[in-house]
């Protein structure tokens, strides 16, 4: 047996005491702290399964909801454009809605006026405009039959993917009788397929749900990243190598450092009242532009990057600015080409994670008015554009059903753009970092 003298606590004893480890109360307080570790290790555990929980039950709500937006219901129409009085030199002034619908109607003859209102209405609005397209876009179409993929109507869409329910009473639903008959011909006929919707992607916003996409969007954030690059990322590394490096340890450093940490944690949305008051009201620049959203978005990932920034630079062993100084380096020499190039992987990693963040936001977008409704990409910062998240806001907010599912699709495609970027930033960490 092991005997350890310890200090009677409370006095100073006139002799040492000597503690029993294998007494049935030093055995009890063993236990004790043993079971209290158990109970901590299991806390942390039960609080990670809990975060798993319900970022496992987002991510399948979310999927569940939006993974029939990946697909469209579309018709494969052949059209013989041969036989008709299209002019090849005036082809967007052709009568393109009574080709199209001419090639519709051969699929179910013998309609009436009535039942053909109800018939077209199964397919998209825009039918004629997607033919005309298809036919700007390649001339040779006009000398023969070709086919057209042509995207049926959102209810017809709905119906296709079991979200109207046939076995609702007809006043019920949006899709009558009548209509449901004609697409049970459509599908015995083998015109009608379920493709991947590669429109989700490569189109622009629309009125009509089978026809909206997030291309606008995503070029809208894209530019608007690029902005905010272009401006924080320059500013923000030499505001800290200044305040590292060179400012001088007194009251306004203290308050400028002071500030900026305030900076970091101040609400979004502040930001975009910023952007509101100064850019378009003080400035003048064109509303829902990217430039503006750049703007905006860089005065909110400044004080984060500046941070990070200043904390690489710090990481970085004074040693190394000794040696550089040493061999007859100037401290700009120093601070260029030793301590910020060892400082980089993890100043780079910080950049990625604030425009990771700065992707998500979405107040002050909408206040600075980024959510234009576009039918083209925007092709410029000083176009008129959308976002992604104000993009989904929208969506949100719209009444057809069809922009149900689309909605929880574009929070995947912006989920899907965070995961990616929060990875490159792992990458290059662990890639390039160093220890010391």
């Amino acid at each position: 047996m092991s005997d350890i003298a310890v200090a009677n606590p409370g006095m100073v004893p006139k002799q040492s005491q000597r503690v029993d480890w294998h007494s049935k109360e030093m055995q009890a307080r063993r236990k004790s702290r043993y079971a209290a570790e158990k109970r901590l290790k299991g806390y942390g555990l039960a609080a990670i399964v809990f975060a798993l929980g319900f970022l496992a039950f987002l991510i399948s709500s979310l999927t569940f909801t939006g993974y029939k937006a990946f697909t469209q219901t579309v018709a494969t129409v052949s059209i013989d454009l041969s036989k008709a009085q299209i002019d090849r030199a005036n082809l967007m002034d052709a009568n393109w809605r009574d080709v199209v619908r001419e090639a519709l109607r051969a699929q179910i003859p013998d309609l009436n006026r009535r039942q053909e209102r109800g018939y077209f209405d199964l397919y998209t609005s825009s039918a004629p405009f997607l033919v005309r397209d298809e036919v700007i876009k390649n001339p040779s179409r006009l000398d023969g039959p070709a086919t057209y993929v042509i995207p049926l109507s959102d209810r017809a869409d709905q119906l296709a993917k079991g979200e109207i329910s046939r076995d609702t009473p007809e006043a019920q639903r949006r899709i009558t009788d009548e209509q449901i008959g004609m697409y049970d011909q459509l599908v015995a006929k083998g015109i009608i397929s379920s493709p991947f919707n590669w429109g989700l992607f490569f189109n622009a916003d629309s009125r009509f749900p089978e026809l909206a996409g997030l291309a606008g969007a995503i070029s809208g954030s894209f530019w608007s990243l690029l902005v905010c690059f272009a401006i924080s990322f320059p500013i923000g590394i030499a505001a800290a190598i200044y305040l590292e490096e060179f400012a001088p340890k007194n009251r306004l450093t203290d308050l400028i450092e002071i500030n900026i940490n305030n900076l970091a944690a101040v609400p979004s949305v502040v930001f975009g009242l910023l952007g509101l008051a100064v850019f378009l009201n003080g400035f003048g620049l064109p509303r829902s532009a990217p430039l503006v959203g750049g703007l905006v978005l860089s005065l909110m990932t400044l004080p984060t990057l500046i941070i990070v920034t200043r904390v690489s630079l710090k990481a970085v062993p004074s040693s190394i600015r000794e040696a550089a100084l040493g061999i007859g380096a100037s401290k700009h020499e120093m601070i260029f080409h030793h301590v910020l190039a060892l400082a980089m992987p993890t100043i780079m990693t910080g950049a990625i994670i604030s425009l990771a963040r700065a992707l998500g936001e979405t107040a002050p977008l909408l206040l600075i008015g980024m959510n234009a409704f576009i039918t083209s990409p925007p092709d410029g910062i000083f176009a008129s554009s959308t976002a992604l998240p104000s993009q989904i806001y929208m969506w949100a907010d719209s009444p057809e059903r069809g922009f149900v599912s689309r909605t929880s699709a574009a929070i995947l495609v912006l989920l899907g753009f965070l995961v990616l970027m929060n990875a490159i930033a792992i990458f290059l960490r662990q890639r390039f970092e160093r220890r010391w």
